[in-house]
């Protein structure tokens, strides 16, 4: 049992690493861009709305002067975006294996085994601060230098069309988290909901992984 875990853990630590340093390596090609260009575009053409709001032109950062829109600042910006979204891997790590034990006990307490319900309830407020705070760190991040298409879908594109899905799933998971006690279907919307959830963030994290 010990070799196995360890087995698990390795392979885990591997994942992260190789994902990491992939990610590092588009970051360098999008900085040396940046250098080399003689009069390079600070923005991307195409940016997620929480994106614009923070960072773009007429953004938050941009309109108080906190942070102005020039070579110098969207340097510092794409080594803050590839900070950020190295932690967002990582905390997606955590997040997806208190999502497997989370599930474990769920299958407990539907079960009649009411002794894990503490446990339960506690995981839950858990996964879901890790959760949010991994999407928080997607969404707000500074922006790519530019948007990288590719025709048909890609593993990003899927990973996206995903989140479309969880991230309701979730909302909804702890919507009816504490409403389900007494009423049948309120358990079942909670435990329909807690396994799309589940699915569809352990598909999004698979598209992470294997690059297409």
């Amino acid at each position: 049992m010990f070799f196995s875990n360890r087995k698990v853990i390795l392979t885990t630590i591997l994942t992260i690493f190789i994902n990491c340093s992939v990610l590092g390596q588009d970051f360098a090609e999008e900085f040396e861009s940046l250098i080399n260009q003689e009069k390079p575009s600070l923005l991307p053409e195409k940016m997620l709305i929480t994106q614009r709001v923070l960072w773009g032109e007429k953004g938050l950062l941009r309109k108080t002067g906190i942070v102005k829109l020039s070579l110098e600042n969207r340097e510092k910006e794409l080594i803050i975006r590839e900070k950020m979204l190295k932690a967002h891997q990582i905390i997606g790590y955590i997040t997806f294996a208190g999502m497997i034990y989370q599930g474990i006990l769920g299958g407990k307490l539907y079960n009649g085994d009411y002794s894990v319900y503490e446990t339960h309830k506690t995981l839950g407020k858990v996964v879901t601060a890790t959760y949010f705070t991994g999407a928080g760190l997607s969404l707000f991040t500074p922006p790519p230098l530019v948007s990288r298409k590719k025709e048909g879908l890609s593993n990003i594109r899927l990973h996206k069309i995903l989140a479309n899905v969880h991230v309701p799933a979730m909302i909804v998971t702890n919507i009816y988290a504490d409403k389900q006690q007494g009423n049948k279907n309120h358990k079942k919307i909670h435990k329909a909901s807690a396994y799309t959830a589940f699915g569809s963030y352990t598909l999004a994290m698979f598209t992470i992984i294997f690059d297409f």
